[in-house]
């Protein structure tokens, strides 16, 4: 039975990252409607990351089927699909310009956010909305509750709640590992004046400088700073030994990792302004699926959280939000068939996007680096 005093909604999608309101944005444009639900007060509670290439397979056919293409274009970053290849000496080993003909623009994953919620009609979207608990009711229905006590019932419940996803263990025991790289994150602004050298070594779009176990990633954003992940195959328990409230001692312990490398290349963590961020990476098991539970699913990380060494995660949300709600349109009334064709199509795409991403880790990182990468650039890997 579905408690009366609930509200309930149709399609509740939980989480209002980019797969979660490609969701919604396609369930609009089919006249379906859904609700959204978001833990983060407000669309500015924090900054939204980097940039984001957006294949021209996936990404952006999703947003084709979001009829949001146009408008995408129209906020790519020019010559953002630069990249520079260097090792630990700062020696260029590899360069490639933005001529503009590319598939993977390059877009602010803030700007990409604002572009899907302005698509959405007022009120899709509830903030300050945390999950605290999730359960089947009869049907195929759930009830959701939230952390302020009210709650809501759904038929269909999709987590698109990210790595540590709440919806998750309604379909699968499995949780994020530690991949064995972490990451600290750095920002230099208003590159060009402040840090020229720094501006330079860096390009028009993205930097690889590697070395076996670590190296530094960075690329230039459209207000003209860097954001810079240092990365550095360590212990899981590597960051917690260094403390971030004190910034001037954690760049000591960070740039430690990076004895003798470059000096233009330490600068990247040397010269940053304001806090550095740690993140370790971590990963569902490649190839995770579930048996079909009827009125729930996943997509993003929440489905399939990898490692950012292919570039496929954001990728992967916006098709994955985009095919949902596809199959969503075309089986009106048979909500068992819309989620099996999804996740039948998911599946597939999934594992074979993890286990590049697995590799890539091992391909950037591994005791030649940068050779590896060079090679795959070049195409004279085997």
């Amino acid at each position: 039975m579905i408690p009366a005093s609930l509200p309930h909604h149709p399609v509740a999608i939980v989480g209002a990252g980019l797969g979660g309101l490609t969701l919604a944005r396609v369930l609009h444009v089919h006249g379906i409607e859904a609700a959204l639900f978001e833990r983060e007060a407000s669309p500015d509670t924090r900054a939204q990351g980097g940039m984001l290439d957006i294949h021209g397979d996936s990404g952006q056919e999703a947003l084709r089927a979001a009829r949001l293409h146009e408008e995408f274009l129209a906020r790519v970053h020019a010559g953002g699909q630069a990249v520079r290849v260097l090792d630990r000496e700062g020696t260029v080993r590899f360069a490639r310009s933005d001529d503009g003909g590319g598939d993977r623009p390059e877009i602010d994953r803030g700007e990409l956010r604002r572009l899907l919620l302005g698509s959405l009609p007022a009120g899709t979207v509830r903030w300050g909305a945390r999950i605290t608990d999730a359960r089947p009711l009869d049907g195929g229905r759930h009830r959701v509750t939230l952390a302020d006590g009210t709650g809501f019932t759904t038929d269909v419940l999709v987590g698109a709640d990210g790595a540590w996803s709440r919806v998750r263990p309604l379909v699968s025991a499995a949780r994020p590992a530690y991949t064995g790289m972490s990451f600290v994150e750095a920002d230099l602004t208003a590159a060009d004046v402040r840090h020229p050298v720094s501006a330079e070594v860096v390009g028009s779009g993205m930097l690889f400088a590697l070395g076996p176990g670590r190296g530094f990633l960075a690329h230039r954003e459209t207000d003209g700073s860097l954001h810079v992940y240092t990365a550095v195959a360590a212990p899981e328990d590597w960051l917690d030994g260094i403390d971030f409230t004190d910034t001037e001692a954690a760049r000591a312990a960070v740039l430690k990792e990076f004895d003798g490398w470059d000096e233009r290349l330490r600068a990247l963590v040397a010269d940053a302004e304001g806090a550095l961020v740690p993140r370790r990476i971590h990963a569902l098991p490649v190839g995770h699926r579930w048996d079909r539970v009827p009125g729930v699913t996943l997509l993003g990380d929440a489905a399939h959280l990898m490692s950012p060494f292919a570039g496929e995660g954001a990728n992967l949300a916006l098709l994955d939000g985009a095919e949902l709600g596809l199959a969503l349109a075309a089986h009106p009334g048979d909500t068992e068939a819309a989620l099996a064709a999804y996740e039948a199509r998911m599946f597939p795409r999934a594992e074979a996007s993890a286990a590049d991403s697995a590799r890539g880790q091992d391909l950037l990182f591994r005791a030649d680096a940068p050779l590896g990468l060079v090679e795959m650039f070049t195409g004279r890997g085997d």
